[in-house]
């Protein structure tokens, strides 16, 4: 079988299988470390903290990004 042959038949697949696919295909390429992924959710943790307390405040999403899209076009 050749890639486009395999590439179509993956392409067949319904969404949800060809999500399983990609995260398969990720993984295999940059497995999970399992210290990474605790230290990233510790931070998570840490960050939401702050924002439910009040010591930060979010920004909502969009605004985020007008301003990143605004200074990309200088």
């Amino acid at each position: 079988m050749s890639i486009k042959d395999l590439i179509d038949k993956a392409e067949a697949l319904p969404v949800e299988e060809r999500a399983l696919v990609v995260d398969s295909l990720l993984r295999s390429l940059n497995p999970p470390e399992a210290r990474i992924d605790e230290k990233w959710a510790s931070v998570a943790r840490e960050r939401l903290k702050h924002v439910r307390s009040g010591k930060v405040e979010a920004v909502p999403g969009q605004e985020v990004f007008e301003k990143i899209w605004g200074e990309r076009s200088r």
